[in-house]
């Protein structure tokens, strides 16, 4: 379901019937969830509504003896967050309680070698119904939606191994590192898993606010360019008689390309002991005076500002004093939503899912990129939903050529995933 959608209502008015009908497996449910969204969404959803208000919860977090204590209570709703899976399934053993599990964000179960994957397939058996909710179910194209259909449905649709999906419907290249649909297998796909899925876009059932894409560029010159096109090249920059960067690898390359773009990129030297110690270089300013530029063409504006590495954040700082960051307990929140933020600095990572922001101002401002589809349409999300009153600026400060390829990819990616969404429609 698209993003404002109600995903977590329509779960749980799905819970209460159950229970209301006395269906057992109502009285007993797990909710799986991002750890800010376990600790603060679920519950307090629950509560603005009065066939659900009534509803009772314990939440899983934090500590192992919180854990216990609230596994204890046997309240008809256990909220956990996905890293405790392992543990959860392991405290439990061969007396897994919970007859309902629910995936909130389905898409963090798509790797099928993470220890969360393979503990809660260890229990799918003992799980009469399973349900998955995610806006983003391929961020990354058809290969991640073997593990979340696995946990529908066992294997059943798209093969009882991850392999075996890879050889029925992908060719690779020779070393195995890439993989393409084969001629006919999108469509095969879509029609294997059709009948698990419902999927509803936005636009078809909500009046969802506009939002208005924009690239600001403010282009590497001079000894900047040469700079950056020796380091692409040589994947090799001298900064100095004594210190060099160096990439290992493309990924690595790409990585640090990122980085000189948005300003400054970290490097290893070993101290005095031996020990491998960070450092940061800086090089240049560009996104800040964007960023300037910005705040003086929107006078009285709250802006909300996106970004990616340590450095930028502690640039950020420095710079703006009055700016605030979004901690992981989402108390920024009520404050942003209130006006009394000018500026809030957020990592896709930590303001990506179940946040309403849409109160707080209408700006977002792409300072850092990330390669995720799936936390860039949800950290956008959060302004563009039900509840915002004007259009959503979408501004991406934009460097060098390494974040238009990264631009150019997400587009990419989000083709591949709307078509997808639509043909399950």
């Amino acid at each position: 379901m698209g993003l404002g959608l109600g995903k977590t209502a329509s779960t749980l008015t799905a819970i209460q019937e159950m229970y209301d009908n006395f269906d057992p497996i109502g009285e007993r449910v797990l909710i799986i969830a991002p750890l800010r969204v376990a600790n603060t969404v679920w519950h307090t959803e629950a509560a603005n509504w009065e066939h659900t208000r009534h509803m009772q919860f314990a939440i899983a977090t934090g500590a192992v003896k919180n854990r216990v204590e609230a596994l204890k209570r046997n309240a008809q709703i256990t909220v956990i967050n996905r890293e405790n899976i392992p543990w959860l399934v392991d405290h439990y053993k061969n007396k897994w309680p919970f007859k309902l599990v629910v995936i909130d964000e389905s898409s963090s179960f798509k790797n099928p070698t993470a220890k969360r994957f393979r503990a809660l397939r260890k229990v799918r058996k003992h799980i009469d119904k399973m349900t998955l909710l995610t806006a983003t179910p391929a961020a990354n194209g058809y290969l991640d939606l073997w593990s979340q259909i696995f946990l529908l449905d066992g294997g059943h649709s798209l093969g009882y191994t991850f392999t075996a999906f890879k050889n029925s419907y992908f060719d690779s290249d020779f070393m195995g590192y890439t993989y393409t649909l084969k001629d006919g297998a999108m469509h095969a796909i879509q029609d294997k898993i059709n009948p698990l899925v419902l999927s509803m876009s936005t636009k078809d059932y909500s009046e969802v606010p506009e939002y208005v894409p924009s690239v600001m560029s403010n282009p590497l010159t001079g000894k900047l360019l040469k700079q950056y096109l020796t380091f692409e090249k040589d994947a090799l920059l001298n900064i100095d008689d004594e210190t060099e960067l160096n990439a290992v690898s493309a990924a690595v390359l790409t990585n640090k390309l990122l980085q000189f773009c948005s300003g400054a990129v970290y490097y290893d030297e070993p101290d005095d002991e031996g020990n491998l110690v960070r450092h940061t270089e800086h090089f240049h300013d560009l996104k800040l005076d964007s960023l300037d530029e910005i705040l003086e063409f929107n006078p009285g504006e709250n802006i909300m500002v996106v970004y990616n590495y340590k450095h930028e954040l502690e640039r950020l700082l420095k710079k703006y004093p009055q700016a605030v960051v979004m901690d992981k307990k989402g108390e920024a929140v009520a404050k942003w939503n209130n006006g009394e933020i000018p500026m809030l600095l957020v990592h896709p990572k930590s303001a990506g899912h179940g946040l309403n922001l849409q109160h707080g101002g209408s700006i977002m401002v792409f300072f850092g990129f990330t390669w995720s589809l799936e936390e860039y349409e949800q950290v956008i999300g959060r302004l563009c939903r039900q509840g915002q009153t004007k259009i959503v600026k979408v501004i991406h400060i934009a460097v060098g050529e390494a974040e238009d390829k990264l631009m150019r990819t997400l587009a990419r990616k989000g083709i591949t995933q709307a078509e997808l969404l639509e043909s399950l429609k």
